[in-house]
């Protein structure tokens, strides 16, 4: 009996283990691609990339694989408006990135812990809200970035890559990804999800393209960010609420991918009309 009592407990910490480890690998690898598109072909496609919905799709995953398809449900059900809060730190960032790159971190990173501790001292887990909060934020942020803040599209720049580079963003970004998969253990279903649009990505990419790009070259990058995450992962979370009340988990992730695809190429369309 004492067997069974340690064998469900034994398979949950081997799924969070195995989510820990493919959390490490994706982000890893998603961040340096990202980086690299960025530097290689310019901020709108960098910052496209790198607004697609990735570690929200692993998170959502697992939830439902550890515990259940509506507790994945109830975990993308305030992830809309935890991006509106992505798209005030990346306003953050922009506003500060010339007073110095780790105080723009810090400051945009202050304010996110602050209205996501926010969100969940005050138990806000009704979707209507989240969703008009993220249009709501989504369509401010949209007017600052295009008719107030002056911010250019940038093309590629030539950065000299070495083995010992790429390894080295591939480190930092996976430990601080899993990091952040780690934090949303303590928490229910409702925290997992505000923790998995943790803006690790976004911290990642632009410290990275800071650094080797310089400000402005971050500031464009950070303005298509900004956009292509905000819809497409709200998008992917709206969509994956619903999906995951009616179908098995399997079809509600593939449904959910494909729907979200479809607003990616609408939100590209858009960038790519709006910085030419």
């Amino acid at each position: 009996m004492f067997s069974l009592i340690l064998s469900p407990m034994e398979t949950l910490d081997q799924t969070f283990l195995f989510k820990l480890i493919m959390s490490f690998l994706v982000g890893s690898i998603w961040v340096t691609s990202i980086t690299v598109i960025a530097e290689r072909f310019g901020s709108r496609i960098g910052g496209f990339i790198g607004g697609l919905p990735s570690t929200i799709v692993i998170a959502l995953l697992f939830i439902g694989l550890s515990q259940s398809t509506q507790a994945a449900s109830k975990a993308a059900s305030m992830i809309p408006l935890v991006m509106g809060v992505n798209g005030v730190f990346i306003l953050i960032y922009l506003a500060q990135i010339h007073k110095g790159l780790m105080r723009a971190l810090v400051t945009a990173l202050f304010f996110w812990f602050i209205a996501n501790g926010f969100i969940v001292v005050i138990g806000l887990e009704d979707l209507l809200f989240s969703i008009l909060g993220w249009l709501l934020i989504l369509g401010i942020a949209y007017y600052i970035t295009e008719h107030v803040m002056d911010i250019p599209h940038k093309g590629g720049i030539r950065v000299p890559y070495t083995i010992q580079q790429i390894v080295m963003r591939g480190i930092v970004s996976g430990v601080i990804i899993s990091m952040a998969v780690l934090v949303s253990r303590i928490g229910g279903p409702v925290i997992g999800g505000i923790f998995s649009t943790f803006p690790v990505i976004f911290m990642s990419t632009l410290y990275i393209t800071h650094r080797t790009g310089g400000a402005e070259f971050s500031r464009a990058v950070a303005k298509t960010l900004m956009l292509s995450g905000m819809v497409n992962v709200g998008v992917y979370a709206i969509t994956a609420h619903y999906a995951y009340q009616y179908l098995s988990l399997a079809q509600g992730t593939i449904l959910t991918i494909l729907i979200s695809s479809i607003a990616a190429i609408g939100t590209y369309r858009v960038i790519r009309s709006r910085t030419r």
